[in-house]
């Protein structure tokens, strides 16, 4: 078999400790995965260039991405190495070439730049935590004062990275301390500020920190390999910095401290936590600061790899249409005809040309992933002396087993307020188990034709601004164990479907977004509303502040409530504006007019009820598509002669743009590259949204 001796060269700039790997569809590229990538060096008279020469089959078409990381080695040589991602290349279609010549040079010009197109985005999580602390007045000031002289004060706030908790001691193993050393350059320190009139994501502070706002949310990012065992430390400084504190101080204005210990939080995926502000002076507490916290550990049970580069990509198409809890919700009066969150729902909806789905999903109490709306459930108890009249009791999902909530006859918990409409509300018994409540997510991404999309909405309880919780739950699963549950299922069972997650709890969203790198998520808001409550916390409070939330997350946009986005169409286009996909959802886009209203204003995807009392004979926009594709890879000859009935109804049926998915040669050396496929080398298409 004939080989290709292959130079990969590529220009960028890195920082200390880092380096360019690339990563590809054969085993000598690593099969996408990063751990298994091939490193780059860098030139030995131009900083700005890294290259890496491997021995590929020939006559072999490749496809692959570049990336920078940092890399730390296993003492034992059999281990796999652990990477680090910083910034990886998201283009839909990977750089490829076909191995022709004996010895050829990839030119690849600029990290991050192919045909023209800039496309970067942040690593994900492998091995790293991240701990984020957040100080924001979603309630009152996150700063109290008790100290007289500083009552009146403003203030400036700054967190340093002290170190470790404990010091390194000394260990005759060299492996040990250069591993320690590679951890400590790969703790970074971040800090980003959200807020109605923009977002400065992941930067360096000022020398005194900024001042607390309080319409803005101020949120610190520490990533680290042992977030167990870090030094954490807030600097307080008086905002007007005239006059020093303490004589000659090269920090004037400083006043106070707080020091935060990691392993104080770290067994908590959040949560909030009060430390004392201590004088510089005299050591006495002058105060408290209330830190709001959260940690996001590493998907341990998948490793992502760099095949799909879906979650920022979002075709331009015509709005679409997504099937609120499938064929729409069945508790309301305005029932649907189909019961909401089962299978049957889903399937109604998909053979009515729905493009999406839209979902709730959480867990039973053995870690089962079902799909179902509420957080709680009724039951119904039938008495012991009167067996003919029964009684609905409200119980948390989760206190409930996958096969005990299969066997329960319940009621909607809409039903404890209509108590004239109990036995309506009711499970029929010899429901057909297509027709079942609480299917498991893993039984719906088998059930339900691929074609379909999914919209799964993590159900997570959040915290009214009244101070209560939904569902009378302020305490919950643990976020990571509950979101690792939910990934590892979608992951391993959903093929190629296509697949966006959302929720209306922010940090779910940062969640799911840093622990993996294939779905895209949107960020569930209703912004001002005469429907809902407020909601307590201020990244949910308007839809301004949710998109520049998703942009400083680096998400793939916003749902809104229909509601406030009829009152400011401006928003739409403001999202777009911000490289953000938007959708819709609410009572008010069951409305045809608000619908059609939303279209022509640019919405990207509309969920409403009743699905399939719109959709009338309308054909999937994705199968549609991919005929469109077909169509364009054939002959026109081939179409001439083609009689087949589908190919007419899909002509007539739906308008739909042309899209060229094909991707172009990238600049070479003495070897032929060029683009063949719409699909990345895992079969997902890469035009799936």
């Amino acid at each position: 078999m004939s080989t290709s001796q292959v130079t990969f060269k590529i220009k960028g700039v890195t920082l200390p400790g880092e380096v360019f790997a690339v990563c590809g569809n054969s085993a000598v590229l690593g099969n996408w995965y990063p751990q298994k990538a091939v490193f780059l060096e860098p030139d030995a008279n131009d900083s700005l260039i890294w290259r890496a020469t491997v021995i590929l089959p020939g006559a072999t078409v490749f496809q692959y991405r570049y990336f920078k990381c940092y890399v730390i080695e296993p003492k034992n040589p059999a281990d796999l190495r652990q990477v680090l991602v910083n910034k990886w290349e998201t283009h839909p279609h990977p750089r490829s070439f076909i191995s022709s010549e004996v010895e050829c040079i990839l030119n690849d010009g600029y990290f991050g730049i192919h045909n023209g197109v800039e496309k970067l985005d942040s690593g994900w999580l492998t091995c790293r935590s991240e701990i984020r602390l957040r100080l924001h007045y979603s309630e009152k000031s996150p700063v109290s004062i008790s100290k007289k002289k500083f009552k009146k004060s403003r203030f400036r706030v700054k967190l340093t990275l002290e170190g470790f908790e404990e010091e390194e001691e000394e260990d005759e193993d060299d492996d040990k301390l250069v591993t320690t050393s590679v951890q400590k350059m790969s703790n970074t320190l971040e800090i980003s500020l959200i807020s109605d009139s923009g977002y400065k994501s992941r930067h360096s502070q000022p020398e005194c920190g900024y001042a607390l706002e309080p319409g803005q949310w101020t949120e610190y990012s520490i990533q680290t390999m042992e977030p167990d065992n870090l030094e954490l430390i807030f600097d307080f400084f008086e905002e007007e910095l005239g006059v020093a504190v303490v004589q000659g101080d090269a920090l004037p204005g400083l006043v106070g401290t707080a020091c935060l210990l990691s392993s104080t939080i770290i067994e908590k995926s959040s949560g909030i936590i009060t430390l004392p502000i201590m004088s510089r002076n005299s050591r006495q507490t002058i105060g408290k600061v209330k830190v709001d916290y959260l940690i996001i550990k590493p998907l341990e049970v998948h490793i992502c790899d760099m095949s799909p580069s879906l979650s920022k990509y979002w075709k331009p198409r015509m709005a679409l249409d997504v099937g609120h809890r499938g064929a729409g919700n069945s508790s309301s009066a305005n029932l649907a005809k189909v019961r909401e969150n089962t299978i049957a729902s889903f399937k109604n909806a998909a053979s009515h040309g729905a493009a999406f789905v839209e979902f709730d999903v959480h867990l039973s109490k053995d870690h089962v992933p079902i799909v179902y709306h509420d957080l709680t459930c009724c039951i119904s108890m039938k008495k012991k002396v009167d067996k003919e009249s029964s009684e609905l009791f409200e119980i948390p999902v989760k206190e409930l087993t996958f096969q005990q909530l299969q066997l329960l006859k319940l009621a909607h918990v809409a039903a404890l307020k209509v108590n004239d409409d109990k036995e309506n509300s009711m499970d029929d018994e010899n429901d057909a188990s297509e027709n079942q409540p609480f299917p498991s997510l893993q039984q719906v991404l088998a059930c339900v034709p691929e074609h379909i999309g999914f919209n799964i909405e993590v159900k997570w309880p959040y915290q009214l601004k009244d101070g209560t919780w939904e569902g009378n739950l302020p305490s919950y699963l643990d976020m990571n164990q509950a979101i690792d549950i939910i990934l590892k299922c979608t992951l391993e069972n959903a093929s190629n479907r296509r697949i966006v997650f959302s929720s209306f709890v922010a940090d779910v969203c940062s969640m799911i977004r840093q622990k993996q790198n294939r779905y895209p998520v949107l960020f569930l808001t209703q912004g001002y509303s005469n429907t809902y409550p407020e909601l307590m916390d201020l990244r949910c409070q308007s839809t301004p502040i949710a998109m520049s939330f998703a942009q400083s997350e680096s998400i793939l946009g916003i749902n809104v409530h229909t509601e406030d986005l009829l009152r400011n169409l401006d928003y739409i286009q403001q999202a777009k504006s911000k490289e953000l996909v938007i959708f819709c959802w609410g009572d008010d886009t069951n409305e045809f007019e608000n619908r059609r209203i939303l279209k022509e204003s640019g919405i990207d995807g509309l969920i409403y009820d009743k699905i399939c009392d719109f959709l009338l004979g309308q054909t999937n926009i994705f199968q549609v598509e991919e005929l469109e594709e077909l169509k364009q890879q054939l002959s026109e000859e081939t179409f001439v002669d083609c009689t087949c009935s589908d190919v007419n109804h899909f002509n007539c049926q739906i308008p739909v743009e042309n899209f060229n998915g094909s991707s172009y040669p990238s600049e070479i050396t003495s070897c032929e590259q060029e683009a063949y496929s719409t699909e990345s080398d895992s079969g997902q298409s890469c035009s799936s949204f």
